[in-house]
């Protein structure tokens, strides 16, 4: 059975498995989230078992997070639907507008 998460949590999950383990700080920043909303969403993922966190080998005041196994899971069987989600987002859109609104929210990354 697939954990229910998010849009948020599900975001974290993604930002994750393209970067790899991130300092809690800096996965906030890669997903634009301030340091309360990282930090719970973090703390709940945690609890479903699909991250885990540990500190920081050069700062122990720094948490390291990183997708488990179970998380990588989630992600493998949801990509598809969440693909589709996406589709169905940008459906009204043309195609060039497709390109420009991707282009304008990389932007904001």
């Amino acid at each position: 059975m697939i954990p229910e998460v998010t849009t948020t949590q599900f975001a974290v999950i993604a930002r994750l498995e393209e970067l790899g383990p991130l300092s809690q700080n800096h996965l906030g920043r890669a997903t634009a989230m301030d340091a309360a909303t990282i930090k719970g969403v973090v703390d709940r993922l945690a609890r479903q078992g699909l991250v885990a966190t540990s500190a920081n080998a050069a700062d122990k005041r720094r948490l390291t997070v990183a997708l488990t196994e179970a998380g990588q899971s989630l992600l493998a069987q949801s990509l598809d639907r969440a693909l589709q989600v996406s589709d169905r987002t940008m459906e009204p859109l043309s195609s060039d507008e497709r390109v420009q609104l991707m282009a304008l929210l990389t932007r904001l990354t």
